[in-house]
Formats: structure tokens, C-alpha cells, sequence
């Protein structure tokens, strides 16, 4: 009877502590939005991305082998996970001050700064804001709305130089017709474009404007109790960033050496 009551008790701790009951499993259930390249799932059902990536290597380090994916719209992340339906969000979050209200965050996987769409060649020599303002004659896209307008203005870009568009799709138009010679948003978003569209180009992402960081972190999140969780992961994760065997694992994904995080948090 003894063993069967230490037994019972050693079930009930272990399930209080998401960490413990974990490693004894060998398993755990990561949340993740479908959104290339953050986190996603392939046509056969695997689930891949930067985020859920990182976290199968991280965790598999800690001793947890088996990662189960639980697809979920990106608005339904935080509450899932705060009702338990997976025990980890791996799905490339922007780290906010009010995300960390509800949840705690990992370290950044991730550091996103700023790149511009040219034309191939980049012949007008462009690197950044401050090209842009260097030259009178030049045109810079900007999405109406989005932070790269405020960036512009920061690095003293007059409003004449710059046109405001609705959307992606419109900021590559322009720059492909000569109506802009650069166009702004997050290097992710503009390498894409680039990808996608035909005569364009991306400069190399840069991580500053007018000498403030404009790079937005990415990391994962935890519920606030599950603190043990939460440094045993941080512990192997920062070990693991920028090694060369993370690098390869993620530079198919889009997110090389240009994407590595601030050395802050």
C-alpha cells in the first residue's frame, strides 16, 4: 500500500510542474499559427518553421523528444495557452509589453530590423533611411499606417520624398514602375516581396535607424507558473543561438546570421 500512496503523490507533483512532467513523458504541446515562416505546418502535416524548429531542438536538448504541434489562429494563442491546451507558443511572437501582462517570454529566437525593396541591381546604390535622405531626388514607399513612417520621419526624410501606399502588393508596383526607388518595411516582409516579385531586390537588413534599434524580437511564451519550464529553457536556448548548427537549422527558413537577436532582452 505504501508504494502505491507514494506513487499517487509523485503523479499529482509532477503534473504541477510542467517541466517534470515533461521529461518523465518525453512529450510536450507547442501552439503555433499558420504562417510561413514563423511557424507552420507542411501538405503532409509536419510541423516546421523557425519557431517550432528552434523549439523541437531546444526542447530535445532538455530531454523532451517528442513535439506536438497544436495548430491554433494567432489571436487564440495566449488564451490556449493560459487554459492549458499546450504548454509552450512557438510561433515567432513579437515580445510586447503587453504580451508580458499575460505571459512570460523566453530570450529572443530572433531579431527583425528593417530592409528596402530596390530595383535588381540596386544601380542608386541605396542601403537605408539615411540614403534616402541623402539625395533630394529619391522616393521612398512607405505602407500608410505601419511604423516604417514614423522611421522615415525619424531619419529626417522630407514628406515630399515619401509615398504612402495601402499595401504590400502596391509598394513593390511602385518600385518596380520607378514611381518610388526604394520601398520600406520589416526584412522578413521585404525578402519575401523580393522573392516573389520580378526586377526587385532587397538591401541588406539593417538594425538601426538614426542611431535608435528598430529590430522587433521574437520568443516564446510561458504561463507565468511555469517558471522551472521557463529557465531549463532559456538555459539550453541561449547556448543555442547563433551556433552554427542553429544557423543552418533556420537558414532555409529565411532567418539567417541577419536575423540574429540584440545581445539585450
Amino acid at each position: 500500500g505504501v508504494a502505491a500512496l507514494s506513487f499517487g503523490m509523485l503523479g499529482g507533483a509532477a503534473f504541477a510542474d510542467t517541466l517534470s512532467d515533461a521529461k518523465a513523458k518525453g512529450f510536450i504541446r507547442v501552439g503555433f499559427a499558420n504562417e510561413a515562416p514563423y511557424g507552420y505546418a507542411t501538405p503532409d502535416g509536419k510541423l516546421t518553421g523557425e519557431a517550432p524548429e528552434v523549439a523541437k531542438a531546444v526542447l530535445g536538448k532538455m530531454g523532451i523528444k517528442e513535439v506536438d504541434g497544436v495548430l491554433t489562429e494567432f489571436g487564440a494563442l495566449i488564451p490556449g495557452l493560459m487554459a492549458g491546451r499546450f504548454d509552450v507558443i512557438a510561433a515567432g511572437m513579437f515580445i510586447t509589453p503587453k504580451r508580458c501582462e499575460q505571459v512570460q517570454f523566453s530570450e529572443p529566437s530572433y531579431g527583425i530590423g528593417q530592409a528596402l525593396l530596390v530595383v535588381k541591381g540596386n544601380p542608386k546604390n541605396i542601403a537605408d533611411y539615411a540614403s534616402i535622405k541623402a539625395d533630394p531626388g529619391l522616393k521612398l514607399a512607405v505602407m500608410a499606417g505601419a511604423v516604417e513612417v514614423g522611421y522615415a520621419r525619424d531619419a529626417g526624410i522630407p514628406d515630399g520624398q515619401i509615398v504612402s501606399l495601402p499595401d504590400q502588393s502596391s509598394l513593390v508596383a511602385a518600385v518596380q514602375s520607378g514611381r518610388a526607388d526604394a520601398a520600406a518595411l520589416t526584412a522578413l516582409s521585404i525578402a519575401e516581396m523580393a522573392r516573389k516579385a520580378d526586377g526587385v531586390e532587397s538591401t541588406k537588413p539593417f538594425g538601426e535607424v538614426a542611431g535608435k534599434s528598430v529590430k522587433g524580437h521574437g520568443g516564446f511564451g510561458f504561463r507565468k507558473e511555469d517558471e522551472d519550464l521557463l529557465a531549463a529553457f532559456n538555459a539550453e536556448l541561449a547556448k543555442f543561438i547563433g551556433t552554427p548548427e542553429h544557423i543552418a537549422l533556420v537558414e532555409p527558413l529565411g532567418f539567417g546570421k541577419d536575423y540574429l537577436p540584440n545581445k539585450t532582452t
